[in-house]
């Protein structure tokens, strides 16, 4: 794999990043002190789920917004994106990666592959521009203005892969008033979390934002293998991230220009052999976070660079607006880990000499890299949108899509069995894949009399991929596998999504919607032959979607209190799925269920208590059952498998859930604010259930996580300055220092991820305007 490199574009903007911001503190000098209201009741959120700005209490689709005391509650202390898991109904966050490759699942839709090359039926998209490769997903979340969260499909306007819906962030923007702030948390593991933005007029039309984030973490996991005894060997990251944003704001037109950039060199996420007891779900009783017994720790690496700019026009007509969004991105990544948790090899796939070994049973010593040495992705969206006055509007609109990716995977010889060094290389794949999408797509407000409207939305999709791999060399050598295989395939599909929408305004505080919608997830291919016998090409057929959800949407108590809720209900067709690990194989398969069904509900509430308190309460239900009596899959290696077998020992999963879907999901907020001589005191606290869940397609006492109840606090002083607004904050995540498995590998043994511990910390932070 090369050296990660800096671009001409990286080097570019760099060299205009301090006079930049030279100009921007110049223009400083001159700008009013912006004065902050206090919003009485339930503020008011406005989205961009319909690519306008709308009021969300107007938008006849489930919409969540995150942003904030909340948003910044949530991510405070060096998280990740994945702390969006189980804080906004009905949605799950996981991956085995670590801070790389978030896996998304939204109303039990979700795909928990594995490889570089995965499609999800959630997609992210980030100021406007898709971020479909699952590295991409991973970018830090900080100085944001909202996440929002759409419940699927959302085919019409965001396109392919949105069945399940699709969570949308958007960054700070740059306006012509001087702010920022800079923010610094120190806490538990000696992580520190380092955040600043300013921005402001470079002249009178154009204003411009650069905003920065550094969190660190030192090493804290020891490795006690005997032989391999290292002190804080893995568990840090040093996680950096830019955005640099430029406004220009004409009579008629308007640009903005987005550049953005990410540098993690970090460890692996860690695995945890015969972590999970057998007979149960629970972890060992010796069970120590802060441990492991690896015979490949002081290999293990995680390096990630991507990088990405997007150029959003807007024309200003008589009575339309054109808008062209047009986005670049590129991703490189580097992730060694010792996946089969354990040290030597004791097991049936081991080779045929005697090693010491553990914890437990080791059935296939697994150290292994997946790299991506290129990847790009430039997408282009161009929309007309109506700005009448009278009962229609519309926008039509024209996407294009084109990735290009290399994925190199990487076996290594840990063990020495053969007489060789540790940590040689004894298995190389190489993939490439090309993906191109072409969509045309419309949508029409109507308003049929003053309470009621209609919106009828369309697209027509097409998408193609061309797929290569070829093995060089087999680490399952010693078993027969050939070293060499070779594959190629090609498929294509297309498909026209359609949705229809009725809002009613049955009183002015009260919203009720109806929603039919309809879309697919193109056909996706993969190549998981490192330890295959053969190519390891599996493919999987479009997934087609039709889903029927009803809501109200409620502001009451005198806009003191908000409730919305909804139903719904969807068949999808040919669902992808993936049949992960099993069969004691590092591998994964693509199939087609022939059906799955899903229900449920979701209630988000809001409740100003008194002018000092603010409560959050939110719920959701969801029930999925797959349907396919002829389904079966490989099952694992070391557990106690629940689903009935076929005469191969296959799991037949006909009637189950889905992996990683919840049934249940609870999340509740308060905030106490209270004056404090001539500043503001503040508690908050927040807590997030989600029921139990399975790991896998199939069934099994061992792999079906726990429920997780986490809960936070937060608590501070607010002050003001001249110029300037002050905060100081103590803060606590995972109060109760729930520990337990919330992911797995199945291919050697009881093999788990874990969550996060307790951590605590110290952040100050300072608001200029």
């Amino acid at each position: 794999m090369r050296m990660f490199q800096k671009s001409a574009l990286t080097l570019c903007v760099q060299a205009s990043l301090m006079a930049s911001i030279a100009s921007v503190s110049t223009t400083a000098l001159a700008a009013e002190e912006v004065k902050k209201e206090k919003v009485v009741g339930i503020e008011v959120i406005n989205v961009t789920a319909r690519k306008r700005v709308e009021n969300v209490q107007e938008v006849p689709i489930a919409v969540t917004a995150l942003q904030g005391d909340n948003l910044d509650a949530y991510s405070s202390g060096a998280m990740d994106i994945r702390f969006l898991n189980a804080k906004i109904p009905s949605l799950s966050v996981e991956s085995s990666f670590g801070r790389t490759f978030p896996r998304f699942y939204m109303r039990g839709l979700g795909n928990s592959d594995f490889d570089l090359n995965a499609s999800q039926p959630v997609s992210l998209v980030v100021d406007n521009v898709v971020q479909e490769n699952p590295i991409l997903k991973g970018f830090p979340v900080f100085d944001l203005e909202r996440i929002e969260v759409l419940a699927g499909p959302q085919g019409t306007l965001f396109g392919r892969n949105t069945p399940a819906g699709l969570v949308k962030i958007d960054s700070a923007k740059p306006t012509q008033d001087f702010d920022g702030f800079a923010s610094l948390s120190y806490g538990s593991k000696n992580t520190s979390d380092l955040r600043a933005a300013v921005g402001g007029g470079l002249t009178d039309d154009l204003s411009a934002r650069i905003s920065v984030l550094r969190q660190d973490r030192d090493n804290y996991i020891d490795n006690m293998a005997p032989g391999f005894e290292q002190n804080d060997v893995l568990g840090g990251y040093t996680d950096q991230a830019l955005r640099l944003q430029f406004l220009y704001e004409g009579n008629d037109f308007n640009a903005l220009f987005n550049y953005h950039m990410r540098d993690l060199d970090g460890k692996p996420v860690a695995f945890y052999a015969n972590g999970i007891k057998s007979g149960s779900n629970k972890l060992v009783d010796d069970f120590s976070r802060d441990t492991v017994y690896h015979d490949s720790a002081a290999r293990a690496t995680q390096q990630v660079e991507t990088e990405g700019a997007s150029l959003k026009l807007e024309f200003e007509l008589d009575q339309h607006t054109i808008t062209s969004i047009t986005g670049y991105e590129s991703a490189e990544l580097f992730s060694r880990a010792d996946v089969d948790g354990g040290y030597g090899c004791n097991g049936w796939g081991c080779p045929p000499v005697p090693l010491d070994s553990g914890p437990g049973v080791i059935n296939l010593s697994s150290e292994t890299a997946d790299a991506i040495p290129d990847h790009t992705q430039i997408t282009q969206e161009l929309r007309l949108t109506s700005n009448f006055d009278g009962d229609i509007n519309y926008q039509i609109g024209l996407f294009y899509f084109n990735e290009d990716l290399t994925i190199e995977s990487f076996s290594y010889d840990a063990l020495a069995a053969f007489g060789g060094p540790t940590g040689l290389e004894n298995g190389y794949v190489v993939q490439n894949q090309e993906t191109t999408a072409l969509a045309v797509f419309g949508s029409v407000d109507y308003t049929l009399t003053e309470k009621t409207s209609v919106t009828v939305g369309l697209r027509y999709s097409d998408d193609d991929k061309d797929y290569t791999n070829e093995r060089t060399q087999s680490p399952i050598a010693f078993l027969g596998a050939p070293d060499y295989a070779a594959g190629a395939v090609k498929n294509s599909d297309s498909h026209v999504s359609w949705d229809i929408s009725v809002s009613h305004k049955y009183t002015d505080d009260i919203n009720l919607y109806a929603r039919v919608a309809d879309t697919f997830r193109a056909p996706s291919i993969q190549g998981r032959s490192l330890f295959a016998f053969d190519d390891g090409i599996s493919v999987a057929e479009s997934e087609t979607i039709i889903s029927y959800e009803a809501g109200i949407k409620a502001d009451i108590l005198d806009n003191m209190g908000r409730i919305n809720a909804s139903v719904f209900y969807y068949t999808m067709n040919d669902q992808q799925i993936t049949s992960v690990g099993g069969d004691g194989g590092n591998t994964a398969r693509l199939l087609n269920a022939d059906e799955t069904v899903g229900y449920g509900f979701e209630i988000d509430s809001q409740f100003v208590v008194t002018d000092n308190l603010l409560v959050t309460a939110n719920v959701s239900y969801n029930n999925t059952q797959i349907n396919d009596s002829t389904l079966t899959v490989p099952v694992c290696a070391s557990c106690t498998v629940t689903d009935p077998l076929n005469a191969d020992g296959r799991a037949i999963i006909d009637g189950n859930s889905l992996p990683h879907a919840p049934e249940w999901i609870f999340n509740f907020t308060a905030q106490y604010t209270a004056e404090v001589g001539d500043g503001e005191f503040y508690a908050y606290t927040d807590w997030s259930y989600r029921d139990e869940i399975s790991f896998f397609l199939y069934n099994s006492v061992e792999f079906s996580g726990e429920s997780l109840l986490e809960g936070g606090v937060r608590t501070g002083y607010k002050w003001d300055g001249d110029d300037k607004d002050y905060d100081v904050a103590l803060f606590v995540r995972n109060i109760t220092d729930e520990q337990q498995a919330i992911g797995a590998v199945d291919f050697t043994n009881n093999t788990a991820i874990v969550n996060e511990e307790r951590f605590y910390g110290v952040e100050f932070k300072v608001n200029f305007f």
